[in-house]
């Protein structure tokens, strides 16, 4: 029962990160280094911001749970 709640936690915070993601794009922060036809793009601080978010989401969910 327990991995079943975690599925649905993890469906709503991929759910709400994707639209975060359509809303925000690039963020200031994110690297992006182009070179003839080769793209890099580093995503710093929406990983920074996603690791945030995600432990806020997992503390209120264990502390709830």
């Amino acid at each position: 029962m327990h991995i079943g709640k975690l599925m649905i936690v993890a469906g709503i915070v991929l759910i709400v990160l994707g639209g975060l993601w359509i809303l925000f794009g690039r963020l200031p922060g994110d690297f992006m280094f182009k070179k003839g036809n080769t793209t890099f793009y580093f995503p710093i601080m929406t990983s920074i911001i996603a690791s945030i978010v995600l432990s806020i989401i997992m503390y209120l969910f264990n502390r709830f749970n």
